[in-house]
């Protein structure tokens, strides 16, 4: 394998069991993302970002400066080695170190037993209780249940069957089940084909998914197995704590408040806001700020499930004893919990989230009358319409996956209001291009939000964008056809940029490019099925784009599988196969199947393109 060049030094090696050895050395290398023997402050970052912990540059560098003893900016394995010693030996303060050691918040080293484990054992136990909850009937996952002690769940995931299942609970639809492999002993190729598919799948609704190939997955690495089914579970628990699905959420609106400010707030903003709402007409002083600490001695869980359900407050005892009757409490109540005592007693942050999440989706408490409601202007904010299109959401799921530091878009329009937004969109899209001092980044008033969002299309412009009649008052105050517009070309640029980076010459590929690929490579397969444009009607039966999936890649289609395509459902059908198929080749394509069978020029060209992209990078 590949830990042979990992040896522990000399004066180390009677600290080390033999299996503590081999754990560290996984360790280390799953930190050590390209396996060049040094783990860089971008490595650190990335795996940071998988476990869904932000960090900033300074940290970064200051965490591998207390380990990096030759002062190369890079941790080695001796400096590794040298650190786990230390920790060992009650001198682990190294703030690295404190990344490797903590079980909840990042890393558990120390797990039952002694054994040394790189992962947190207690979300591994409640997120493997989670799926055997949600998936431990379904007839495709034949090891199912999973023990929760042990490590069946990284199995699992090694054919990426499971995650596909997982992400369509989290987004019915997502994944077309007709795409995946199924059977018993897959070959490494039928595993990379889920895998991708599952990767690109979370992409498209949401998730961060940074620095994880399918490999990963079929080798099981921990770290990012966790930090990835953790993003689709959290989706899974919040994408319908909404304005949209929970109209009473009005009932948290604060003095001056007016329903936009709601719908810019993130789930969890949103979570934290009900809990206090419920503490306060409890009459209590306790209020919740975070998922952590506040939670600890299960006195806010313990009044929250009392103001619902009105089951008593829990009694006298120490914190454990408390946290064990606030989930009989939660469960009683109908709430499928994966949570432990220890976890609330801890303050892990994730599984309180996913445990709040799950008592407010089983009973949010929120009572409100429909005269009440009318109240609102729900009318004003086209929630069926503009402020969740196809398209708006497209583009924010879009945004949300080039993992931009800082950035997580919940409202495409209001988000964007400030011109700091757009502006490190910008700047991922083309490097560079963003001048930042010229940038107001905390902007307190109106004057210096336009200002930004000024700047903002001045370097659009700079970009060759298409900005008739656009000022930067029109991303201040949310004209949404304008917005819309510009996203639309940072989107397509982004992709064209990829795809002129795999192309010879530095000119950017145009359309009518992309369109001759497409028909050049459907020819050389034998197929007869060719477009004019992306506004060829021909498109909506979905036939060419699966023509063009099987050029690519002859295995990904399964012909007995498509249709001709002649009735509305046959259309879609297609459609919805065309999008998986794409994805398993390795194509991160964000469209709908209703994009195809409506032949929206602009998402088809972004699917030709990927695809394209998809061809190149298997080249």
């Amino acid at each position: 394998s590949g830990f042979d060049g990992y040896k522990i030094p000399a004066d180390l090696k009677k600290d080390f069991t033999p299996d503590e050895t081999n754990e560290m050395r996984r360790a280390y290398q799953a930190f050590d993302i390209n396996g060049d023997g040094h783990i860089d402050a971008d490595e650190l970052k990335s795996v940071l970002d998988n476990l869904g912990e932000k960090v900033s540059a300074d940290a970064l560098n200051k965490m591998i400066d207390e380990v990096d003893t030759d002062g190369n900016k890079t941790v080695e394995w001796d400096e590794f080695c040298q650190m786990m010693h230390n920790i060992r030996n009650g001198k682990g303060e190294a703030a690295m170190a404190q990344v490797v050691k903590k079980a909840a918040k990042m890393f558990n080293v120390e797990g039952a037993g002694g054994a040394v484990h790189t992962f947190s054992e207690e979300e591994r136990d409640a997120f493997t209780l989670h799926l055997n909850n949600c998936l431990g009937k379904d007839p495709d996952l034949s090891n199912m249940p999973m023990k929760i002690d042990s490590m069946e769940l990284f199995e699992n995931c090694q054919d990426g069957l499971m995650l596909c299942k997982l992400i369509n609970l989290a987004e019915e639809g997502s994944v077309d089940e007709r795409a995946l492999n199924k059977k018993k002993n897959m070959n490494v190729y039928q595993k990379t084909e889920n895998q991708n598919l599952a990767i690109n799948a979370a992409r498209a609704i949401g998730c961060q998914v940074v620095n994880v190939g399918a490999m990963d997955l079929i080798e099981g690495r921990p770290i990012l197995i966790l930090g990835l089914i953790w993003q689709i579970i959290k989706l899974q628990l919040t994408s319908n704590i909404s304005l949209k699905d929970c109209p009473e959420l009005v009932l948290l609106l604060e003095d001056g408040e007016e329903l936009e400010d709601l719908l810019k707030l993130s789930a969890e903003d949103i979570l934290l806001r009900w809990f206090n709402y419920h503490l306060k007409n409890a009459g209590s002083a306790r209020r919740v700020t975070n998922f952590g600490g506040d939670l600890k001695d299960s006195e806010c869980y313990s009044i929250l499930l009392n103001q619902i359900t009105k089951c008593g407050l829990v009694g006298a005892g120490d914190d454990k004893a408390k946290a064990t009757q606030v989930i009989a409490n939660a469960n009683a109540m109908g709430v499928e919990s994966f949570i432990q005592p220890n976890d609330i007693v801890k303050g892990n942050k994730k599984l309180n989230l996913g445990f709040c999440a799950q008592i407010f989706n089983t009973n949010s408490g929120l009572v409100i009358s429909e005269e009440e409601l009318a109240d609102f202007d729900f009318a004003g904010l086209d929630l069926d319409d503009a402020g969740d299109t196809r398209e708006e959401r497209i583009f924010r799921m879009w945004i949300n996956s080039l993992n931009i530091d800082g950035l997580y878009i919940n409202d495409l329009f209001g988000d964007l209001t400030d011109g700091v937004a757009i502006l490190k969109i910008m700047d991922k899209v083309e490097p560079g291009i963003v001048s930042w001092r010229k940038v107001n980044m905390s902007p307190k008033n109106k004057f210096k939000r336009v200002e930004n969002c000024n700047y903002a299309v001045t370097l659009a412009k700079q970009m060759k964008f298409s900005m008739v009649n656009i000022g930067g008052l029109d991303i201040c105050d949310k004209n949404k056809k304008l917005i819309l517009g510009i996203i639309w070309q940072l989107m397509r640029r982004h992709t064209i940029n990829i795809l002129t980076n795999l192309t010879p010459g530095d000119k950017l590929v145009t359309d009518n490019e992309i369109i001759q690929w497409a028909n050049d490579k459907v020819k050389s397969s034998g197929k007869p099925s060719s477009i004019r444009n992306f506004n060829d009607s021909s498109i909506a039966s979905g036939q060419f784009l699966l023509d063009l999936c099987a050029s690519v890649e002859s295995r990904a289609v399964d012909p007995s599988i498509v249709s001709s395509g002649s009735t509305p459902e046959s259309k879609l059908n297609n459609a919805r196969y065309a999008i998986s198929v794409a994805r398993k080749i390795g194509a991160c394509v964000f469209l709908t199947p209703e994009d195809i069978v409506e032949v929206k020029s602009k998402m088809v060209l972004m699917f030709v393109a990927s695809l394209w992209n998809a061809s190149l990078s298997m080249a």
